[in-house]
């Protein structure tokens, strides 16, 4: 039994006034296609671009590989349900469940690892940041291989796992607390990582200044750097709770309360937080890859280029 299935079923038996909201299946598809091709823009670029072959990077293009993972695996699941509803599948066959499976380990792959990525780019941002001096010799290439040799390795058996011999609500309650655990990790390593830089920032400010002006010049650039930093992990971390924060309190409300009318008020928008959940696939390139100037070259390069051999 699947989370989808079990979604599906709790929406189904929603005894309360509240409607459920429907979402045009048309837009579940551009969504998909768009986040899908987003995502392989990023992955395409960051392995043809020898200059992106660092391990911030590699990353990012492991993140936008997840989220390919989960616009192919959304945009596969909608084509099915389409047909079902057009009476040309069987949704209780044994191959369709087989096949639903398949993708629900999929899904749960691409939210750990999603989760996982996430948290490694900000390990690497607090590295380059406060070790800049020693972060060639903590990420060399061959530990970021190995990091991304694990998350990988992880996610797959996991989401496998999970999938194949836990029932549904043990699965919830795991992605709950990875959920709150990731979220709890993360905003301390932020804060930490502002209280850092605010002292940081007071130190460059205390050196004493030679002619020309040279301690404002510094105080002046670093307060732009860290303006600049503060601006792009905000927006990271807002848009992955705006994006994912409404599915997980529609999970916990169906174990807390799966009978309350007003907790089925809330139920009825799963569309809605399924788009939203859809959609952080295709904002992270924007936050995380489209910000850079390298990036943005290559893509480019790579959109404007007549001849393939050279595309890269």
């Amino acid at each position: 039994m699947n989370p989808t299935t079990i979604l599906t079923t709790a929406l189904a038996v929603n005894q309360s006034d509240c409607q459920e909201v429907k979402v045009p299946v048309f837009l579940f598809f551009a969504i998909g296609v768009m986040s899908l091709a987003e995502n392989l823009l990023v992955v395409v670029a960051v392995i043809c671009n020898r200059n992106l072959h660092s391990p911030m990077y590699c990353f990012i293009c492991s993140l936008a590989a997840f989220n390919t993972i989960a616009s192919l695996t959304k945009t596969w699941e909608n084509l099915m349900l389409a047909i079902a509803h057009m009476g040309h599948l069987d949704q209780k066959g044994s191959s369709e469940k087989k096949m639903d499976d398949v993708m629900d380990s999929l899904m749960c792959m691409s939210f750990v690892g999603t989760i996982f990525s996430f948290l490694a780019i900000a390990v690497d941002r607090y590295i380059t940041i406060f070790h800049a001096l020693r972060y060639h010799n903590i990420m060399t290439m061959q530990r970021t291989a190995a990091i991304l040799g694990v998350i990988w390795t992880t996610c797959g058996v996991s989401a496998a796992l999970m999938v194949r011999f836990f029932d549904t609500t043990f699965i919830m309650i795991c992605f709950i607390v990875l959920f709150l655990a990731s979220l709890a990790l993360i905003s301390f390593l932020y804060v930490y990582m502002f209280m850092l830089a605010r002292i940081h920032a007071r130190n460059i400010a205390a050196l004493p200044t030679s002619g020309g002006g040279t301690g404002k010049f510094r105080r002046q650039h670093w307060r732009g750097s860290s303006m600049r930093g503060a601006l792009t992990l905000t927006i990271l971390f807002g848009t992955f709770v705006v994006c994912w924060a409404p599915f997980f309190f529609h999970l916990i409300i169906i174990m807390v309360c799966p009978t309350n009318p007003y907790c089925e008020c809330y139920r009825s928008l799963f569309q809605l937080h399924v788009v939203l959940l859809m959609s952080h696939a295709l904002i992270d390139p924007a936050i995380y890859a489209f910000r850079s100037a390298e990036l943005r070259h290559t893509f480019r390069k790579m959109l404007l280029c007549s001849n393939r051999r050279h595309c890269c």
